[in-house]
C-alpha cells in the first residue's frame, strides 16, 4: 500500500523506477532489457572502457574529455567529487592521466563489457527503438525522474524517445537527486542489493534519510518509517 511521489533509477534500474511508477508493466521491462543488453554488447564487440574519477570537479573532467583525442565522454554524474568516463579504451587511459595530473584523487578502471553511456552506444539506442515501439505505455499520477534530463516526466509519451537516448548519453545521476529534493522528497528509499545510491546521496546531501531493501525483511522499516 505504499506509493512512491517520484521514482528515478540509476541506468538499468530506471526500467525498475518505470514500473514503480506504473509508466510500464514488469513483462515490457523485462523483454526490453533483454534486448537492450544484446543490443549494446553487439554494438561494440571489442569493448571498450570507463573510469571512475574521485576528487576533481565536473567542470575540468569535462573539459579534458573535449580536450582528448578518440571518444571519451561523462557517463555518470554519480555524486559530488565522482564521476565515471566511458568511451575507446585508449581515450579513457589517457584522458584519465590527464585528469590524474590535474589534480583528481583517484582515477579506477571500472571491470565493465562495454563503454556504456558513451557516443559509442548510439546505435544500440537506435536498435532500441523498435522494441520500446511495442510497449504499452501507461498513464499515471507518479512522475519519474529521466536519467538523461533529469527532470520530472509525467507524460508517457515522450519516455520512449528519452530511454532511446538514455544508452548513449550520460545518467545525470546527482542532479535526478536534487531535483528530486526540490520536488519535496523527504524520504529515499533503495531497492535492490547493496547500498552504492545510498551512499552517493549522503555525498549529495546527508541531511535526507535513506531506507536500503535488499531483503523481504528490509520492507518493515519502510513501513516502520512512512505508515
Amino acid at each position: 500500500g505504499i506509493v512512491p511521489a517520484v521514482t528515478a533509477g540509476l541506468s538499468l534500474g530506471e526500467y525498475g523506477a518505470l514500473v514503480a511508477a506504473k509508466k510500464m508493466s514488469w513483462q515490457d521491462a523485462l523483454r526490453v532489457i533483454e534486448r537492450r543488453g544484446l543490443f549494446m554488447q553487439e554494438a561494440v564487440p571489442v569493448g571498450g572502457a570507463m573510469s571512475a574519477v574521485m576528487g576533481l570537479d565536473f567542470e575540468k573532467v569535462e573539459e579534458i574529455c573535449r580536450n582528448t583525442g578518440g571518444i571519451v565522454e561523462p557517463a555518470n554524474y554519480n555524486c559530488p567529487g565522482q564521476i565515471v568516463i566511458s568511451g575507446e579504451a585508449e581515450a579513457v587511459e589517457k584522458a584519465g592521466a590527464a585528469i590524474k595530473a590535474a589534480g583528481a584523487k583517484r582515477v579506477a578502471p571500472l571491470k565493465v563489457s562495454g563503454p556504456f553511456h558513451s557516443s559509442m552506444l548510439k546505435g544500440a539506442g537506435e536498435q532500441l527503438k523498435p522494441e520500446l515501439s511495442k510497449v504499452t505505455w501507461m498513464d499515471s499520477d507518479i512522475p519519474y525522474v529521466s536519467n538523461t534530463i533529469a527532470e520530472p516526466v509525467a507524460d508517457s509519451s515522450a519516455i520512449e524517445g528519452l530511454l532511446v537516448r538514455q544508452v548513449s548519453e550520460s545518467v545525470r545521476w546527482q542532479q535526478s537527486v536534487e531535483k528530486m529534493m526540490e520536488m519535496g522528497v523527504e524520504v529515499f528509499v533503495e531497492i535492490g542489493p547493496g547500498k552504492t545510491l545510498a551512499g552517493f546521496l549522503k555525498r549529495i546531501d546527508r541531511k535526507f534519510p535513506c531506507i536500503t531493501i535488499e531483503t523481504a525483511e528490509d520492507l518493515k522499516k519502510l513501513e516502520e518509517l512512512v505508515c
